[in-house]
């Protein structure tokens, strides 16, 4: 009895022959626009009524097209350039073909989508014989210049040719089979399929990215992409794919495919001449007429959010060929599309996990969700708002209002926060020094206060955000630690949050709560920005070009106001000098800052969204802010020589603020020359997000005021009587900070300020030019300034003393 025959679902053959014609036929739909445009005749040949010159050539030649030197199909442009060797990589996008088969007729049944989408390993190999076919001739021949492997390329595809008519002359087919090298060896390319792009009404689950416990046993052999964030990325390493033998006996040429993980290598020679003289000819490998793909494996962990509660997050292993290789780095959020297959485990391994099966993904696709600031492209329109907002002069309050809208005030660390995402500008030296541009931020404060929720803001904004607390971070886990690879079975350095942060910025929360010895991992990587590892005979350096965005509460959990800041702050005074920006949030009542933050938090809600900004403005969404700040740090903005002047008298009056400081016992940062490369910092990450390529005093003095908030809250006098609290009391305490930090001085005399800054620091600040005039005039008359030189000049009445300020009136 005969067995039973079971009929194929679909047929490979017309499959096949229908991937040829996509190959040499499609067209996109910018190919096809161009084609459209090329018809109109718009290039003035003979179409136009106006008169051209050319219209009267001698000899009455008539003028025609010129031909097109390369066709508009897409993909038969990239298998010439395949051909020509300019191109090792096909990429097949099946939304392109998807297009296709829709153009066919509807009762064709082919189904091609549907099947790479549930069979994409096996029809790998149907596409990539449809690119075989395909392939066109090269245009230009080899020469010396060319690689070697090409060069033995091209002779294996001409003895495939000369086999093949040996083949059509003297129907011997098995010897001729024998001698034709595999389709394997002869491929200059490597190809892979581009899934679907999920459209925003797509309610298919299979088009849209999965949590890595989301892949189920019934997603084997099918194509999948997965969401996660990039732990560890081995050594790319040569991957055999096709052995070469060399037989001592004959000379024979015998080549083994390899399609699996382990393999036993070919011993005795099988060709026609051995076999018939019943000689053993040893066979030896042959590495040079080999092939060999470059192979990189990835580990990808699932992302916090797609983590239920209780459970530890998911890994998943992903092996990378060819033109895949180096496209994922440590720390990158990525969408992988590819094939989830089995590996079975063999030999020993086999023995003692029985019926287990380990899974992998062979990666196709490599999506990056958060793209590096170098990598992103603004388009027209967007730059185009830029410039309109740009002119407006209102972008660094707009900006600074989008970062945590929900959270309500704290507008001067929001500022400080945004200065940091655009960050100065890093200078090498030529003897190797480094100088580093990203600035350093340090939030101290009351518990409730928002410090967590603005760390995770600004996570989400960062290409390369990384978050984590104090507590659960050791000094391992945040520099590198040094483990055993289980591809290569080598030592390899695995590294922690500030080297998956490098080139972003590294959120620690509770930075008070780590101890000693892991907090002394960060010195190193906040001034140098370098990690030095001295480990398990590694010796090396390793980038953490980093910024540090650490929030700590006080040390008896609540500032305590009776004792001093440095009893309160139980940090040291080195690590505490490598931050630029110091704030301390305190949580002090009072009725309208209470009410008008409870409307706030009842709003956000009820609304599930924030209040729209007082008096008017815009709120970027995140996307929107990062695009921003990829523009501004696209410049490198220098300090002109008047500038650097101003810079130098402002830092010597904050060096003689702190001398006055010291002797009444009430400091605590200590003004060094950190303090003037931060300064420097915020002015050039100012001068950027204007879009100049020059500092100029402005951003000196808004870089000074943001330091001196930072600083007066740190040990505020007045920090239990803040009753009064009227526009005019107001007004007051900013022009002292301005005339403190020697914003808006006029150098002429110790006390007078220029009364044009002071209006449009009060007025920027959302104050009205009435409740400035009734502040003047009611100081005035408390004798506490003039004005002079016909109201240009604002003149504090000093004390008999030179060093007795406002702080004795």
């Amino acid at each position: 009895m005969a067995l039973l025959q079971a009929k194929f679902l679909v047929n490979y053959e017309e499959q096949q022959a229908a991937f040829e014609d996509f190959l040499k036929n499609f067209k996109s739909s910018s190919t096809e626009t161009e084609d459209a445009l090329e018809d109109l005749r718009l290039d003035g040949d003979g179409s136009s009524d106006e008169y051209d010159f050319m219209d009267d050539a001698e000899d009455g030649a008539t003028r025609t097209r010129a031909p097109r030197t390369k066709s508009k199909a897409k993909y038969a442009n990239m298998l010439q350039d395949v051909a020509d060797r300019k191109r090792s990589h096909v990429l097949v996008e099946l939304d392109d073909l998807k297009t296709y088969e829709q153009s066919l007729e509807d009762d064709s049944g082919l189904l091609l989508v549907a099947s790479i989408e549930k069979n994409a390993h096996h029809y790998l190999e149907i596409v990539s014989r449809a690119v075989d076919a395909q392939l066109p001739a090269a245009t230009r021949n080899e020469t010396f210049k060319d690689d070697v492997l090409d060069m033995i390329m091209t002779q294996r595809s001409k003895h495939n040719e000369m086999i093949q008519q040996q083949l059509e002359a003297n129907g011997n087919e098995a010897a001729a089979l024998s001698s034709i090298f595999p389709s394997a060896l002869t491929r200059r390319y490597t190809l892979n399929f581009k899934p679907l792009t999920p459209s925003g009404s797509s309610s298919e689950k299979s088009s849209k990215a999965l949590a890595v416990r989301n892949v189920r046993g019934d997603h084997l052999g099918h194509l999948i992409t997965v969401r996660g964030i990039t732990t560890r990325v081995s050594d790319v390493k040569p991957s055999v794919l096709v052995n070469a033998y060399s037989c001592d006996r004959c000379g024979h040429e015998i080549f083994q495919p390899v399609t699996t993980k382990q393999y036993t290598p070919l011993v005795e020679c099988t060709s026609k001449d051995c076999q018939e003289n019943n000689a053993k000819g040893q066979l030896f490998l042959s590495t040079r007429a080999s092939k060999f793909l470059p192979f990189q494996e990835i580990k990808i962990q699932e992302m916090a959010d797609q983590v239920p509660v209780g459970h530890i997050p998911r890994q998943l292993t992903i092996h990378c060929h060819g033109a895949l290789c180096r496209q994922v780095n440590p720390g990158d959020v990525v969408d992988i599309a590819g094939i989830f297959l089995p590996t079975p485990y063999t030999g020993f391994k086999a023995i003692k996990a029985g019926l287990l099966t380990d899974t992998y993904l062979e990666a196709q696709f490599v999506h990056q969700h958060k793209k590096a600031y170098d990598d992103m492209i603004l388009a027209p329109a967007t730059i185009q708002r830029m410039t309109e907002l740009e002119q407006s002069g209102q972008l660094y309050e707009y900006l600074s209002r989008s970062i945590a809208p929900e959270i309500f005030g704290h507008q001067d660390v929001k500022k400080a926060l945004l200065l940091q995402l655009i960050g100065g500008v890093t200078k090498e030296m030529g003897d190797g020094m480094r100088i580093r541009g990203d600035i350093n931020v340090c939030l101290m404060g009351d518990p409730g206060v928002a410090k967590s929720q603005l760390l995770k803001y600004i996570t989400k904004i960062a290409p390369r955000g990384v978050y984590t607390t104090g507590r659960g971070s050791s000094g391992v886990g945040l520099t590198a630690a040094v483990m055993r690879d289980p591809v290569t079975d080598e030592m390899i350095l695995e590294g922690g949050a500030l080297v998956l942060a490098d080139n972003g910025i590294c959120c620690i929360d509770e930075f008070d709560k780590m101890d000693d010895s892991d907090r002394t991992a960060i010195h190193e990587v906040m001034e140098q920005q370098t990690i030095s590892i001295a480990k398990a005979g590694i010796t090396t350096t390793l980038n953490a070009r980093t910024a540090i965005l650490a929030a700590a509460n006080p040390l008896y959990g609540r500032y305590n106001p009776r004792i001093s800041p440095v009893e309160n702050i139980n940090l040291p005074a080195a690590l505490l000098s490598r931050f630029d920006v110091i704030f301390l949030i305190l949580d002090t009542p009072s009725r309208d800052a209470d009410e008008e933050l409870a409307r706030h938090v009842t709003y956000v809600h009820i609304h599930n969204a924030h209040p729209e900004p007082q008096g008017g403005g815009i709120i970027f969404s995140p996307n929107e802010v990062r695009q921003w700040v990829a523009r501004a740090r696209t410049y490198r903005p220098v300090v002109p020589k008047g500038v650097s002047d101003y810079l130098v008298g402002a830092y010597v009056r904050l060096r003689q603020g702190q001398k006055r400081d010291e002797a009444a016992n009430k400091t605590f940062t200590y003004t060094s020359p950190r303090t003037l490369l931060g300064i420097l910092r915020l002015a050039q990450a100012l001068a950027r997000l204007r879009f100049a390529g020059q500092v100029i005093n402005e951003d000196i003095d808004e870089a000074l005021r943001l330091v001196e908030v930072s600083k007066a809250s740190l040990y505020d006098d007045n920090r239990d009587r803040r009753g009064d609290q009227s526009p005019s009391t107001k007004i007051f305490n900013l022009i002292r900070g301005m005339r403190e930090s020697g914003a808006a001085a006029t150098g002429e005399g110790a006390g007078e300020m220029d009364m044009r800054k002071v209006r449009e620091r009060v007025l920027a600040k959302g104050f009205t030019v009435q409740q400035l005039e009734a502040c003047l005039d009611e100081y005035a008359d408390l004798d506490i300034w003039q004005t002079a030189s016909e109201g240009t000049r604002l003149v504090f009445i000093e004390a008999g003393d030179d060093d007795m300020g406002l702080d004795d009136l």
